[in-house]
């Protein structure tokens, strides 16, 4: 299959991928030696004048930061982004947690949807555990195209949501609970197995996967 890339040794930037896929490609930052990380993602600014990338440090933000002085960082989300022009925000994704330290994997999500043109709105520790919480808002969680659930002790406001709301539903479990929530599985596992229809379900702590699929569902709902 015939494609372009940038040639960089130690890494080929993926340069038709928004073409073939309708998004540009995302850096994984976590991992990544400090020269390399600062080559890729002044390339991809440099060709795109936007650059987009996930689970990012503070050391790593000050290394861009001086190729790249535009960019900014969360440091609840770890996103790392540059845009010099902003796409427009359209449609609504719902972004909702089930409890206060779920809240890094929901930004994530928020960020990530809002970086590709979502209009996005947050529903913070609405967990099951205080059920009026997510009923009183349940009501404006309707309205979006999509809901994102981002919960991770048992995992139940995935089915919570499936029950209440019209629209797809993608389940976000997290690593945040003791023992026997095995970082994340236990979670998963309730998400995988949820009663309620309209629900899937992407990977534990993967907020970046469900904000992209929310996109595309956004961008299908508002076309």
């Amino acid at each position: 299959m015939k494609g372009t890339y940038d040639e960089m040794g130690f890494a080929k930037p993926d340069t038709d991928r928004e073409d073939r896929t309708g998004f540009p490609e995302v850096i994984f930052c976590e991992g990544k030696q400090d020269e390399h990380l600062v080559e890729i993602f002044k390339a991809v600014y440099d060709r795109e004048k936007s650059v987009f990338g996930t689970r990012a440090s503070e050391h790593q933000y000050e290394l861009v930061k001086k190729e790249i002085p535009g960019v900014t960082y969360d440091k609840v989300s770890r996103i790392l982004k540059a845009a010099d022009e902003p796409m427009e925000q359209v449609g609504e994704v719902a972004v909702c947690s089930a409890g206060t330290a779920d809240i890094p994997v929901a930004e994530e999500a928020a960020q990530t949807a809002e970086f590709f043109g979502c209009h996005v709105e947050r529903y913070f520790d609405i967990g099951v555990s205080g059920l009026h919480r997510l009923m009183d808002k349940v009501d404006d969680i309707r309205r979006a195209n999509c809901v994102i659930a981002v919960a991770g002790m048992e995992g139940a406001l995935a089915s919570v949501l499936g029950g209440q709301v019209k629209n797809p539903i993608i389940a976000v479990p997290t690593s945040v609970g003791y023992g026997a929530s095995l970082n994340g599985l236990s979670a998963l596992l309730t998400m995988i197995n949820s009663c309620a229809n309209g629900v899937s379900v992407v990977n534990i702590d993967n907020g970046y996967g469900a904000g992209y699929i929310a996109t595309q569902i956004n961008r299908l709902a508002t076309r």
